[in-house]
């Protein structure tokens, strides 16, 4: 057991020890209006109903081929148990590490592995696979011969690569003891010959002990003139040089290079790589390598860093930069590092690298007319970078096609634009011509993605048409009538727009890919409410040409089927449109069965527009998915759920959202519970508003500042906003700079006045920035000591999202017994409904 939970607590004259609670969700209940409980239980199981959303089968995933006409098949496994959640984990530099594996801490892992072919739909299946399939990561290789995965089994302490051989369906083991706590492990050399890997260092030893005397304090400091920063509130950062220490024997790892015959050389030294990326050409390696000093403050990602070109032997060729220590930004969600950011190799030329420098200091409270400038340097880097683009906003990346045809981005938090940029890279003369220049709220003018497509060293370049003179984008089709997702062909010399694929009414469709030398038919995904997203094939052209099914997904929860939704429409006091969805019970009708108990579940988002905010999201064709994760998992007691009813705050020119929060919060939520008792679904009296993280704050206020609803069940929040100080969610100013603000939207604050009872589920192990357990812990002794109803449960070994099967079943027989309790069963308000 760990002893960092060997601690007491007091609830209502009872001392529990923690260290007993390990492995059940601790629960206290606060004192209600008849009697004061305190209870401490193991893990509860929910009604058959609710279990049966909880184990419905997953849809496996599918894995496109680089020439698009083969597919990986991977099936995800039910949910973990707790015994496999609860397994060692060390939480270092903001990274969660699994000890046993050398890998990043996760417990969900593909458990079967086939092949698909796309042009006829034939299953193919794998020999020789591990007995005990738990499959990572996968990445095809360049030439398509070849399928690389990552098999991590955390019983057994595997962390390997493992090969697929295509053409013969069969699968070998090709290394063991990756170290992959940092990212991937491994990436595949452009000739396909083999791939280089991160592997685990042999010589390393035992891991440093934490349990050793201490040699001294761990000492911090600033100085004053060294500017205000701010600096978000991190988990899991390393507390004094016995944590650094057993983070570089975790994170150090040995790049080595691996063929398909299991020969092996190592490339270079052994380091904390935070990057390793090889060239398209095959002949660098881009390291970025973590240095010495570490932090106490901020995670792995803004500690020191080597910035250099290696020969693919290792060997230094040039030094890019060396970043110093980031400990904080200035303040604003547009401030960036100073120096060189986002660097990668460019994808359509043999070895240049590219990256972006902010021209202003990093500070976007500076006035700048160039925010940020792009260079580019190209092998052998004995010259100086040259400068591709000078921007008046921020680099957002860039998708390059060839050296006369690249797409640049470039985006403006503050304000929300962002900008798109056809430019000529190889062509100095050239002038970029302006392609998109918009709100980036705004759903409805967003022209989609750039489709890209994989060339012979596998790098993604963007996909053009036969003649090189077009190119596609694929979007969601926002619209008035919901989301009808579509792909266009963009001519390049006159901006003309061809409309290739458009979802229809009454399913809902999404472009996946092209297929094809040609581009002649596309692979894309179709579901309507009754029938879950299955993947087709259609001939593009031939409107007459029936689409030809891959896969038949069958409806994961059949005793579901004849779930009623509705996209529903409402406005703000203020004019202001909203949208939500509406869903009701199988067999339910309101006109003749009378209203039921009804259960909002919503997250706040920010806007600078009301028009944006007023867009309609979401489609009403979409597949009646019920997970256990949201409200929809309680139609299967028979509630009446309005699903993430948009709940805009907005802030129009130079005013700040967050400064009328509580006002448009309660306005948002008095639409919605007056347009869902106006359709007689529900009545005041049986409506219950819940929310995670973001959402489980939104709870907290409504019920701190209205009498709307009747019960909440808050997941997983943030109460106090004065432990957040330096922002949170899409707030900028520090608590200094909006200290009045930062006060009145926290509901700590108010908890007096929450009259109505509230349910507080928590992860003990919470990773999410500024959700800390101990705000729930906090804000349920407020509630509790000021005399509200209320009840917490801790579940032990959970972060921010819930893992473990045990912990899933809890939360939802928790909040399934808090509904009957706070607004009635699923059933006509006043007694069962007459069949």
């Amino acid at each position: 057991m760990s002893k960092r939970v060997r601690r007491t607590g007091r609830w209502n004259g009872v001392v529990l020890s923690m260290a007993l609670l390990a492995m059940t969700p601790a629960v206290w209940a606060a004192p209600s209006a008849t009697a004061a409980s305190t209870a401490v239980g193991g893990y509860e199981l929910p009604s058959a109903a609710l279990q049966a959303v909880v184990d419905q089968p997953r849809a496996p995933g599918l894995f496109l081929s680089p020439q698009r006409d083969l597919a990986a098949m991977l099936q995800m496994p039910p949910l973990p148990s707790i015994e496999v959640v609860a397994q060692p984990e060390l939480k270092l530099a903001g990274r969660r590490i699994n000890p046993r594996t050398f890998s990043d801490s996760r417990f969900s892992y593909g458990a079967k592995l086939w092949l698909m072919g796309i042009n006829e739909g034939k299953e193919r299946q794998i020999t020789g696979l591990p007995s005990a399939l738990s499959v990572a990561s996968l990445a095809w290789s360049p030439d398509q011969k070849w399928l690389a995965f990552n098999q991590v089994d955390p019983a057994s302490g595997a962390n390997e690569l493992w090969l697929v051989d295509v053409a013969n369906a069969s699968a070998r083991r090709l290394r063991g003891e990756l170290n992959t706590v940092l990212g991937d492990g491994y990436q595949w050399l452009p000739d396909s010959r083999g791939l280089l890997v991160m592997s685990r260092l042999g010589n390393a030893g035992s891991p440093p002990s934490r349990e050793v005397a201490p040699t001294g304090p761990a000492v911090q400091q600033t100085s004053e003139g060294s500017g205000v920063v701010s600096i978000r509130t991190y988990q899991d950062l390393l507390k004094n040089e016995a944590d650094a220490r057993l983070f570089d024997y975790y994170a150090t790892s040995q790049p080595t290079e691996i063929g398909l015959d299991g020969q092996a050389r190592a490339v270079g030294a052994a380091g904390v790589y935070l990057g390793l990326s090889l060239s398209p050409d095959g002949g660098y390696l881009l390291s970025q390598r973590v240095q010495r000093p570490y932090s106490y403050v901020v995670p792995v990602g803004s500690f020191p860093r080597r910035i250099d070109v290696l020969d693919r032997a290792g060997k230094l060729v040039h030094t890019v930069a060396t970043r110093p220590l980031v400990e904080g930004l200035p303040t604003g969600n547009d401030a960036e590092v100073t120096g060189v950011r986002d660097i990668s190799w460019r994808a359509d030329t043999p070895a240049t690298l590219v990256w972006a420098e902010a021209q202003d200091g990093g500070d976007p409270n500076r006035e700048a007319s160039i925010r940020d400038a792009v260079l580019m340097q190209a092998a052998p880097f004995d010259r100086p970078p040259v400068t591709l683009a000078r921007l008046g906003s921020r680099y957002a990346g860039i998708t390059w096609a060839r050296g006369d045809l690249a797409l640049l981005n470039e985006s403006w938090w503050k304000t929300r634009r962002t900008k798109t940029w056809l430019i000529a890279p190889d062509e100095a003369a050239t002038d970029p011509k302006l392609l998109f220049d918009r709100d980036a709220q705004d759903r409805y003018s967003d022209p989609g993605k750039p489709g890209t497509l994989r060339d012979d060293n596998g790098r993604a370049l963007l996909q053009t048409s036969a003649d090189g003179n077009s190119i596609y984008f694929y979007g969601a089709g926002a619209s008035a009538e919901g989301d009808r997702p579509f792909l266009d062909r963009y001519e390049l010399a006159t901006g003309k727009t061809t409309r290739l694929f458009h979802s229809q009414a009454p399913t809902y469709s999404v472009p996946i890919a092209l297929l094809g030398a040609d581009a002649a038919s596309l692979l894309f995904t179709r579901e309507s409410p009754e029938q879950p997203a299955n993947y087709f094939v259609q001939p593009l052209g031939d409107a007459a040409a029936a689409p030809r099914a891959l896969t038949t997904f069958a409806h994961p929860l059949p005793q579901l089927r004849g779930v009623s939704k509705e996209q529903i429409r409402y406005k703000r006091r203020d004019g202001v449109d909203l949208t939500a969805t509406l869903l009701l019970p199988p067999g339910y009708d309101p006109k003749r069965d009378g209203p039921r108990p009804l259960l909002m579940w919503a997250y706040p988002g920010e806007y600078k527009s009301a028009a944006a905010a007023s867009q309609v999201t979401g489609s009403p064709y979409l597949f009646n998915a019920v997970s256990y994760w949201g409200p929809q998992a309680f139609l299967a007691k028979g509630y009446a759920v309005l699903a993430s009813p948009t709940m805009p705050i907005i802030g129009e020119g130079d005013k700040e959202p967050n400064d009328t929060y509580l006002e448009q919060l309660v306005s948002n939520a008095q639409a919605a519970v007056d347009e869902v008792v106006r359709r007689g679904v529900t009545d005041r009296d049986h409506i219950a508003i819940g929310g995670h993280s973001y959402g489980a704050f939104m709870t907290a206020n409504l019920l701190a500042h209205s009498r709307l609803f009747k019960a909440g069940i808050a997941r997983s929040g943030a109460y106090n906003r004065t432990l957040t100080p330096f922002g949170f969610q899409a707030e900028e100013r520090n608590y200094w700079q909006a200290q009045d603000t930062y006060l009145k939207m926290s509901p700590f604050n108010y908890a007096g006045n929450i009259k109505d009872p509230i349910l507080f589920i928590h992860g003990v192990d919470d990773n999410n920035s500024g959700t800390f357990p101990m705000q729930s812990e906090r804000m349920f002794a407020a509630v509790k000591g000021l005399g509200g109803t209320s009840r917490l449960v801790m579940l032990p070994n959970e972060s921010h999202a819930y893992r473990a099967r045990e912990s899933i079943m809890t939360m939802l027989a928790e909040s399934e017994r808090w509904l009957e309790q706070t607004i009635g069963k699923g059933e006509r308000i006043g007694g069962k409904a007459e069949r």
